[in-house]
């Protein structure tokens, strides 16, 4: 096993493990009380640690051995483990992002552009367009992220109904995401988290195939108010791909309306392929982080004045919208 490492202190954030992870990254997790580790990278009882009162043992749980995965298994059940006021373990959504990967790499073969725009610190506010009818776009935005930026996770805006399903709810929660309010979303810039938000809601990621990559109503700006406020820079992002993973060809709304959902779609797949219907078509996908839109400059009462936040969140749109047609004219086909 390799000699561990240590990072220097970082003098924001002093009570961080000092920690270097086999993936070369800081340690995220924060320091126990008195130590300069977390709980997984203290010195093991009766072993010796490595000069420098180092652990004997550092990785991430993703690509570390049997006993990491025992301890990590120990601390969950014990509840030795940290989440935040919303919820978020960062420590189980670490675990689980490397299996995001070959869906990012090999499945979809995103091609990334512009992803020096993606802040390294500070709050920023990314605006995508969604759609798919499955979105599947907030997940595969979550792992491009983390390959490049990967000490930062994106915090998801997610509509109430999100919150109401079984299992994934407590899944969105741990992972990171929260209730797509002005509240929940504030409180995030401040603490200089990395928000994702889809304006175009479930009228995006719902609409027809014939529809595709027409972005729809932004809603009332809502999302500017709050970057305005925290004086955020919004990053616009711009998804070509993820139309075609579950081409919807008919809403089926009064049987939405029975349950309670905001569409009922058939698919090219579903149902005419049965269980299969739910394997989404690997489709050539293309991100794009558009140049950002400053907020700090913008006078303080901004957010209270209606035409100046039109004026952002229609420059947001267009800017999406423009580099939707762009990167769709230059991708050959939907398959790449």
């Amino acid at each position: 096993m390799p000699e561990a490492q240590v990072v220097p202190i970082n003098r924001d954030e002093p009570d961080r493990c000092r920690a270097v992870t086999v993936r070369g990254q800081p340690c995220r997790n924060r320091a126990v009380e008195g130590s300069m580790f977390c709980r997984i990278h203290q010195p093991s009882s009766g072993s010796r640690a490595p000069t420098g009162g180092l652990p004997p043992s550092l990785g991430s749980l993703a690509e570390g051995d049997v006993t990491d995965i025992f301890e990590f298994l120990r601390r969950r059940m014990r509840g030795e483990y940290e989440i935040d006021v919303f919820g978020f373990d960062r420590e189980l959504t670490e675990l689980l992002l490397p299996l995001i990967r070959p869906l990012v790499r090999s499945y979809f073969r995103v091609d990334v552009i512009g992803n020096e725009r993606i802040p390294s610190t500070g709050p920023a506010l990314l605006a995508a367009n969604h759609a798919g009818t499955i979105p599947l776009d907030g997940v595969v935005l979550r792992g491009v992220v983390w390959e490049h930026e990967p000490h930062r996770h994106v915090r998801e805006l997610v509509a109430d109904l999100g919150f109401t399903i079984p299992f994934f709810s407590q899944v969105v929660r741990k992972t990171g995401a929260t209730v797509a309010c002005v509240e929940d979303t504030m409180r995030l810039l401040k603490a200089g988290e990395l928000v994702a938000v889809f304006p175009e809601g479930f009228k995006g990621v719902g609409k027809r195939f014939k529809e595709r990559y027409r972005l729809q109503r932004f809603g009332r700006g809502g999302f500017v108010e709050v970057a305005m406020q925290a004086r955020a820079p919004i990053v616009p992002v711009a998804i070509v791909g993820s139309e075609e993973t579950y081409p919807m060809v008919a809403n089926l709304r009064p049987l939405a309306r029975l349950l309670g959902l905001p569409y009922f779609p058939i698919t090219a797949q579903f149902p005419l392929l049965g269980p299969l219907g739910l394997l989404p078509i690997p489709s050539k996908w293309v991100i794009e982080f558009c140049e950002p839109v400053e907020t700090a400059h913008l006078p303080e009462d901004a957010a209270s004045d209606p035409m100046a936040v039109f004026e952002v969140t229609d420059q947001v749109r267009q800017s999406i919208q423009r580099t939707l047609l762009k990167n769709l004219r230059l991708r050959r086909s939907i398959l790449g």
